[in-house]
């Protein structure tokens, strides 16, 4: 039998102790802890800053049942149902696939969301960035197959893949904030293996790109100080996608423009600055609840609201607008931003899984780094989190486009609406 690599103590809520024991072997199967002991932890300053919005029926301790306890010992937010099973209550928001199907689910446990935020106010950088529960989103798959140098290929690996990464697409946030909480898993059957938990740099603080092209200057990153990394967030902006919805009676509206992509650039680092890894997942959202209108740069432009603008004979023209608009004095209106009845959600998403580089022959296969996925050592420091690289080199030569997961699953219903 396989030696599981336990990559954290893992965690369970109330939940899912029964399924691990019943689906796995105890030699295999990380140590749970006990709902006791969750309940006794330090809370994070992840933990307990969601509390029900307008239409949600769950409360905020319902919601707190859904912990886990980090390596830091401290207590987190996890994955959760739209619905919680034992109340029927809804609490609005999803985080997606549920990570008990996964076959790293064992080695990986629970995540515990805002992990690497809470490391970056120890690390002694001089910034902090702390994010909102709703916007944690997982996608997984087993046994995908990834063919190096695309369908003209001839190597074929197969790998099971977790990731999560806090894309929330309901506020201002990622105009500026270039930040985000990025959990990664990945194991194929040539070896490669990396569990990687970071604060992905996508692009520059304080900026991001157009749906349609250019670069957009959108306010003062926070943290000020926030390193700049590779790849960028592709956000509609109301320059984009104003004459693409709002149209003219011989047309339909695109509201695909309103699509959403982060293209992260991700690397590990030693202290001497060697590259031990490289991956550049995209991760895409479609129909989100935001888009950015310069002219009112601090208010969110919320593309529900287009159902209901009049611009001489230019209107929205779509089915997505069905039964979300009203007359009231002979004024049109739409329904709120966060009204169940709106598709403009952010709960269709897509990961593309691309370039999973090791340059890490003979090396160590765990590694502390700081929060950036930099100055990798053998050994812990303040602020630094353990990630796990296998000891191989397995660069190619060629790069991965795709494959793609979770463009097949929806996780609206039961309750779900912005903000999520």
């Amino acid at each position: 039998m396989r030696t599981a690599f336990v990559y954290r103590p893992a965690l369970a809520g109330l939940l899912i102790v029964a399924t691990l024991a019943a689906c796995s072997g105890a030699a295999d199967a990380p140590t749970q802890p006990s709902a006791d002991a969750i309940a006794a932890a330090a809370p994070s300053r992840a933990f307990g800053i969601w509390t029900p919005g307008r239409g949600d029926t769950c409360s905020a301790d319902v919601h707190n049942r859904y912990a886990t306890l980090g390596p830091d010992g401290k207590k987190y937010p996890t994955w959760h149902p739209p619905t919680d099973p034992v109340t029927g209550c809804s609490f609005g928001h999803e985080h997606g696939r549920d990570p008990r199907g996964s076959a790293l689910y064992r080695e990986v446990g629970d995540l515990p969301f805002g992990y690497a935020n809470e490391q970056l106010d120890l690390a002694g950088l001089g910034m902090q960035r702390h994010e909102d529960h709703v916007g944690h989103k997982i996608e997984w798959e087993n046994d995908l197959r990834i063919r190096p140098g695309g369908s003209g290929g001839v190597l074929e690996v197969t790998c099971d893949v977790m990731a999560k990464l806090h894309q929330g697409t309901h506020s201002r946030d990622a105009f500026t904030n270039n930040l985000h909480e990025l959990n990664y898993h990945i194991r194929c059957n040539d070896r490669t293996e990396m569990h990687i938990t970071m604060l992905s740099a996508i692009g520059r603080a304080g900026e991001f790109q157009s749906t349609c092209g250019g670069t957009i200057a959108a306010g003062v990153g926070s943290p000020a100080n926030a390193p700049a990394g590779g790849g960028h967030r592709r956000i509609p902006d109301a320059a984009c996608i104003l004459n693409r919805i709002l149209v003219d009676p011989t047309r339909s509206s695109d509201f695909g423009s309103l699509h959403e992509s982060w293209e992260t650039s991700n690397e590990i680092k030693s202290a001497n600055g060697k590259r031990l890894a490289f991956f550049n997942p995209y991760f895409q959202v479609f129909r989100p609840s935001r888009f950015f209108d310069p002219l009112n740069p601090t208010v969110v432009g919320r593309p529900v609201a287009l159902c209901a603008t009049v611009m001489g004979d230019r209107r929205a023209r779509s089915r997505e607008c069905d039964g979300l608009t009203s007359t009231a004095n002979g004024t049109l209106l739409s329904v709120d931003f966060d009204d169940s009845r709106s598709a403009f959600n952010g709960a269709r998403r897509q990961v593309d899984i691309n370039d999973n580089v090791i340059s890490n022959g003979g090396g160590a296969t765990e590694w502390y780094t700081d929060p950036f996925g930099r100055n990798g050592r053998p050994t812990p420091f303040p602020g630094s989190i353990k990630q796990f690289i296998a000891a191989i080199d397995n660069n190619y030569g060629v790069g991965v486009n795709g494959p793609v997961i979770g463009g097949n699953r929806v996780y609206s219903g039961a309750g779900t609406r912005a903000p999520n």
